[in-house]
């Protein structure tokens, strides 16, 4: 039986708990259930959240 680990990070942008397991890669995007914003992964050790950044088009360039 394999257990996978959760630990608890802080949105950045309303402070609610974001539940982060131990498989995630370093720019993965999440979404916070407080506030429903994306959130990526910016470093792994230790952990860390960042507004992820908007898609923006490219307009064919």
């Amino acid at each position: 039986m394999t257990t996978t680990t959760t630990t608890a990070h802080v949105c950045p942008e309303c402070e609610e708990s974001v539940q982060i397991g131990d498989s995630v890669r370093l720019n993965e995007i999440l979404e916070c259930v407080g506030c429903r914003i994306e959130l990526e992964i910016v470093a792994l050790s230790p952990m860390a959240l960042a507004l992820a950044p908007e898609v923006e088009e490219d307009w064919g360039e």
